[in-house]
């Protein structure tokens, strides 16, 4: 079986973890300081604030930026539903707006016309390793008028222009098992704003700067020790994964862009993509797609669908309200995405057996 993901952990990667565990110390503590600094280094960003999910991370990020009870807040229709759900659970509300074919990341334009008196902060998320069009949304938030996140679960090491992910807004990332970088479970924020990484900080560990003296109604989003360890072990070696990525998307491009059936997935200029998934699009849609992913299952490769529904169709959301909302090009995405696999284990000869399969089974 050709997996669609395969975790690396590398022997000194194991011994980080083992030193973590005979510390005595598990909770969050040294480890998690000292990942924090390396990160906020590599993003270019001024403070990172480890959590323990990157749901956790984009919950924070708009509780301490003061986003709450009557504000909305835009959000793409396409992505992984915590991307809202993150808003809902700050008390706010999401309002959708469609997204781009090309990288499959939040339109501009429809962002812009869902901008209300009420609209606090745009969620801008780079979609399967690749930037979205930041800099457009940049523009539209505007110096202290509409609050700019990143929503980067799936983009460490991604670059817009010379800024990379995470530098431009208050930026949520995600650790999870099947990421670029990976602790099982676990998140960052990453932001230039101090006055926001306090207050992150101070909201992880249940509303308290000091020991039990309780500030705020906080959370336990604490990182381990543990997870640390990992993440920091993996970070000098993010640049070399997310290259040996690019290499194996840029050969199945080579053979696969000749197939009239399918669109490959595009590096846009200026941008950097680290190619969380590579992501094709089956236009007959629907059955095709359908046929294409059972077909691959069937010759022992694994593919899976990101995201077979957008966020505004989902059952809870009908039940909020939105069954009359109308975004055609992410409804469109939902029935055409087929991820394949494009992660840094594979070899040249898995990269081929992948490409000739979809090949064979498209025409």
């Amino acid at each position: 079986m050709i997996k669609l993901a395969h975790p690396v952990i590398d022997d000194d990667e194991k011994a980080a973890v083992i030193a973590a565990l005979e510390s005595g110390q598990l909770a969050q503590g040294p480890r998690v300081a000292a990942f924090e600094r390396a990160f906020a280094a590599y993003c270019g960003a001024g403070h990172a604030v480890a959590v323990n999910s990157g749901t956790a991370a984009l919950h924070l990020a708009l509780v301490a930026h003061g986003i709450g009870a009557g504000d909305e807040v835009i959000v793409p229709a396409f992505s992984f539903a915590a991307t809202a759900t993150a808003v809902l659970h700050a008390g706010a509300r999401p309002v959708f707006a469609d997204v781009c074919d090309d990288d499959f990341g939040i339109d501009p334009a429809s962002a812009e016309r869902a901008i209300t008196p009420a609209t606090r902060a745009i969620i801008a998320v780079h979609l399967y390793g690749q930037a979205c069009r930041i800099a457009e949304v940049e523009a539209l938030c505007g110096p202290g008028r509409i609050t700019l996140i990143e929503d980067a679960a799936q983009a460490v090491g991604a670059t817009a222009g010379e800024r990379r992910c995470g530098s431009i807004g208050t930026a949520a990332f995600s650790f999870y098992a099947t990421k670029n970088l990976q602790t099982g479970e676990g998140g960052m924020i990453t932001t230039g704003d101090a006055a926001v990484a306090e207050r992150a900080r101070m909201l992880r560990s249940q509303g308290e700067r000091a020991r039990y003296v309780t500030e705020e109604a906080g959370y336990n989003f604490r990182m381990t020790e543990v997870a640390a360890a990992l993440g920091a072990t993996q970070l000098p070696k993010i640049g070399a994964r997310n290259d040996r990525r690019s290499a194996n998307a840029a050969r199945l491009t080579a053979r696969l862009e000749g197939n009239p059936r399918i669109v490959v997935p595009r590096e846009m200029a200026g941008r950097r993509h680290v190619w969380h998934q590579y992501t094709l699009r089956v236009p007959a849609g629907g059955e095709a797609r359908d046929a294409l992913q059972a077909g691959l299952r069937e010759r022992g490769i694994e593919s899976a669908v990101f995201y077979p529904a957008p966020i505004h169709r989902q059952p809870l959301y009908r039940r909020l309200g939105y069954a009359g909302v109308s975004l055609p090009v992410a409804e469109r995405l939902a029935g055409e995405v087929l991820s394949i696999p494009v992660h840094p284990s594979l070899s040249d000869a898995d990269v081929d057996a992948v490409a000739a399969a979809v090949n064979d089974l498209a025409r």
